[in-house]
């Protein structure tokens, strides 16, 4: 039934790795199924048989699909199926885009379509890999033009060593987790998350990588070699060179005038009549060829840029190749929120606000790892304003979910645990102004937002990005890429860490791959400008996080408790721990393993309600001192209640310094006493004093005539009598 079933089989990293085609998605232009231990994926490729029209790019279309069938979960929705996909699977179509775009024809106008289905997961072997192999397979042997094979692994660093795919545990302990796509010869795309590594022990790291990427190129090149299809022709999008040529020599001087400033609004404005004047020209020359004009003069643009670069070392804002724009930074900025930042490098300029939250307000995950929450969210806006244009907002993009995550990477080692900081944290990065490398400002100016909300980060962190141009084998980098170095540039090398090494890498290329030299200086570069982003700019304008939290942030304590001890500490139908919130103004929240968090906007409400969890949950001990409340008067004494549930007698011999005649002359029901436990008898009953609570805390010396002749009670019913 099958009869161009094939299986081909290898090993990566110790497992095995078999690719099965002729079998599933026959229909499609290229499909195979990958398994990696047993980490199952269908990745297919499709094109059209006709270009698009209308467009001036490629349009290719990556979809990673999870699904969660594949570690056994029923989805938590409402319909109970899969919906719009997850931050993370959308992620992973990102990671596989990146290094497979830039391999296709760029004049194709035919659609692409990659569609990566996760059918089963095993931790140990990650998907997102799993899925970039499958994909390169099945455009290898497809008959859609394609510049490949690529392969992509992850590398972990335990002790020194690196691993590559490391296991879920080497993971939870490894020092850093970088994606690395190569060709046969080059690194085509990094995506890195580190513990702030150095440079030498990131670049080795990569070359890793690399080295496992070239022994699965091989393999899917004698895949391709057995049963790839012959590629179809396509028709080419480029414009004609004669057109190319005439335009030029009409506008080459005018587009030069144009492109030369440091103004991304004069070069806009400058640009508008030199299109008019061509249009005007060449539009009766070449009739209907309206976009092929515009193709012209977006090249036209790109050869100037280029040129001034590799032939003058120029850039188009007049700054050296390792020159930083201008900077600035602000904190403080908001006064209700809990702590924001406004970064400021040249044009591009970024509002980062923190928002602090409790234990409960952690983001619940529903995917198909391990990950079930997060405490730490950062997100990212790109509207329309920040970059001169008019856009109705449509919620987060790929884009904007990849640079959101990107920043968050990067500040994720820096973050405290809950246990020094019980705090769920969110962070939004407004872009207000773009002209190139927001995700870098983005990374900025959150560091600015935390220090500022009194979050102790371990460091401060700070992010830039370094260009390329490339012309053969020469090759120029360039610190802090504006826009337009961007848009006619070969690379965007971002690069976020501390003073003390790297926690976050994205690298987005427009050539095939990168050199190891340029590799590392484009990591020398980002290190000594991301040194002087730090001392000169973060640290000038807020040295270290704030020392008190702004007083409309909740203020948060956290202990934990005997396990056994939860069902006590809720009551039955939750009557303890309503009451406790109730009368301490707070939240408290439980987790399973006897995790407590509690937040009150007053901090005096949330050690109150702290002490009442903690005394219920741990017994009493004699000579403790407890804050508690009158709840019955006797003749004899008053009952005290420490905890709810938790009630002692203070005799009236014990009630204060000195002598008392009647209770009530001292308290009254309701009002908050200390006292100290004096003793438990053995059905755990509690004799407590407020006598010693005085003299010990408050330093009170008893009247010398106070005479003890009152009679200790005895009990009688589970009451206290005289």
């Amino acid at each position: 039934m099958f009869e161009n079933y094939k299986v081909f089989e290898t090993t990566l990293a110790g497992r095995p790795l078999i690719v099965e085609t002729g079998k599933v998605a026959q229909l499609a232009s290229g499909s195979c199924v990958v398994r990696y231990g047993d980490t199952v994926v269908l990745c297919t490729a499709t094109a059209s048989d006709k270009p698009r029209e209308g467009i001036d790019f490629f349009p290719l279309s990556v979809d990673y699909e999870e699904k969660l069938y594949a570690v056994g979960k029923i989805p938590g929705s409402f319909q109970r199926r899969e919906g719009r996909p997850s931050e993370k699977a959308i992620l992973a179509s990102r990671l596989i885009d990146r290094p497979i775009r830039p391999l296709f024809p760029k004049d194709m106008r035919n659609d692409v379509s990659i569609v990566c289905t996760v059918l089963s997961v095993d931790p140990d072997c990650p998907p997102e890999t799993t899925a970039m192999i499958g994909t390169s397979i099945a455009l290898s042997i497809s008959d859609i033009p394609w510049d490949g094979p690529i392969s992509g692994v992850s590398v972990g660093l335990i002790d020194g060593e690196y691993i590559i795919n490391p296991t879920a545990k080497q993971q939870d302990v490894s020092e850093m987790n970088i994606t690395v796509a190569s060709t046969s010869e080059l690194v085509a795309m990094i995506e890195a998350s580190a513990n702030e590594i150095d440079n030498e022990t990131m670049y080795n790291g990569i070359m890793a990588g690399h080295a496992a990427n070239t022994e699965i190129v091989k393999f899917i090149e004698g895949i391709a070699a057995e049963i790839g299809k012959p590629k179809f022709s396509f028709e080419s999008n480029e414009p004609d060179p004669e057109m190319y040529e005439a335009i030029m020599q009409f506008a080459i001087d005018k587009v030069r005038f144009a492109l030369d400033t440091d103004d991304k609004r004069i070069r806009d404005e400058r640009l508008i009549p030199v299109y008019n004047e061509v249009h005007e020209k060449f539009d009766a020359v070449y009739p209907d060829m309206g976009d092929k004009i515009d193709e012209c003069l977006y090249k036209l643009q790109k050869h100037i840029v280029r040129r001034w670069l590799l032939d003058e070392g120029k850039r188009v804002d007049g700054r050296k190749l390792d020159e930083i724009r201008p900077l600035a930074s602000e904190v403080g900025l908001l006064p209700r929120v809990h702590g924001s930042g406004l970064f400021t490098r040249g044009q591009t300029q970024v509002l980062t606000i923190a928002t602090l939250g409790t234990s409960s307000d952690a983001q619940v995950l529903d995917g198909i790892d391990d990950e079930e929450s997060k405490r730490y969210m950062h997100h990212y806006n790109f509207p329309s304003y920040s970059v001169g244009e008019t856009r109705p907002s449509r919620g987060p993009g790929r884009r904007e979910i990849g640079h959101g995550a990107l920043a968050e990477r990067a500040l994720l080692p820096v973050i405290p645990s809950i246990e020094d900081f019980p705090y769920t944290i969110r962070l939004v990065s407004e872009v207000v102004s773009s002209n190139g490398s927001t995700s870098q400002g983005a990374i900025c100016g959150s560091t600015l937002a935390l220090m500022d909300a009194g979050v102790p980060i371990k460091a401060p962190v700070a992010g830039i990005s370094c260009g390329l141009i490339t012309e053969g084998d020469r090759f120029i980098t360039m610190v802090d890429i504006q826009g337009l170095e961007d848009f006619f540039g070969d690379m965007d090398f971002k690069v976020g860490g501390t003073h003390n090494g790297i926690t976050a890498i994205q690298m987005d290329l427009k050539i095939h791959g990168l050199t190891p030299e340029i590799i590392k200086e484009a990591l020398d570069k980002t290190y000594k400008a991301r040194l002087y982003i730090l001392d000169e700019i973060i640290l000038k304008a807020i040295p270290a996080p704030r020392a008190e939290l702004s007083p409309y942030a909740p203020k948060m304590l956290n202990t934990k408790i005997d396990i056994d001890k939860i069902r006590e500490v809720i009551g039955k139908g939750g009557s303890v721990i309503q009451k406790i919130q109730s009368e301490c103004n707070c939240n408290i929240d439980i987790e399973e393993d006897g995790s407590v968090f509690i937040s009150a906007l007053d901090i005096g409400d949330a050690k109150r309600a702290l002490s009442i969890v903690e005394t219920i949950a741990k017994d009493p001990e004699i000579g403790a001192i407890y804050k508690g409340r009158v709840t019955r008067i006797m003749a004899f004494g008053a009952f005290v209640e420490i905890a709810p549930g938790k009630e002692g007698l203070v005799h009236i011999s014990r009630l204060d310094i000195k002598r008392v005649e009647k209770v009530e002359d001292v308290v009254a029901v309701g009002d908050e006493v200390i006292v100290k436990v004096t003793e438990i008898d053995e059905q755990g009953r509690l004799n407590l004093s407020r006598r010693d609570a005085l003299i010990e805390v408050e330093g009170l010396v008893p009247e010398n005539n106070v005479s003890n002749t009152h009679r200790t009670p005895r009990y009688n019913n589970g009451d206290r009598r005289r």
